[in-house]
């Protein structure tokens, strides 16, 4: 598995392709969702996109976005392996290096996401813990979960 860090700027046109192509697939046509999946964060600077090829296909993708872009923390976001890759563990190998990049480029920054409710307990693994009720957003249950790294002085 070849994993990479990459702001949009080093994005391949392939790559962009790819990554585009396996969101869609998911988010919009395998989980019968239709939104606006390209929300224009993809070209913030300072966000960056993890991707993991393996012979030559994209396998699995997340998106790391800097403090106050879609939360006051640093957030992950559009978590996604592709159909070949499930069942083998990729999604926990590659929340953990969306993780190792966040902390290489934000050291010590709390973490926030915007969960799938049914994917609680996966992301409290990992630290993360609830801060919100439970939401719908585009029609699919939605919690705010953190990953807190640094404590507010008392």
């Amino acid at each position: 598995m070849q994993w990479q860090c990459l702001g949009f700027d080093q994005l391949t046109t392939d790559q962009l392709y790819d990554i585009l192509k396996l969101r869609v697939d998911v988010f919009v046509v395998e989980q019968n969702c239709p939104y606006p999946e390209i929300d224009g964060h993809d070209r913030v600077q300072g966000t960056y996109h993890v991707v993991a090829y393996e012979n030559g296909m994209l396998m699995a993708y997340l998106r790391l976005l800097p403090a106050g872009l879609t939360y006051d923390c640093v957030s992950i976001g559009r978590v996604i392996t592709s159909e070949a890759a499930r069942g083998r563990g990729l999604g926990s190998e590659l929340l953990r290096q969306g993780l190792a990049y966040a902390e290489q480029l934000w050291p010590g920054e709390n973490i926030e996401i915007g969960a799938q409710s049914h994917l609680q307990s996966y992301y409290h693994r990992f630290g993360f813990t609830v801060f919100s009720e439970e939401y719908l957003e585009d029609g699919i249950p939605h919690i705010d979960m953190r990953l807190t790294k640094n404590q507010p002085a008392v």
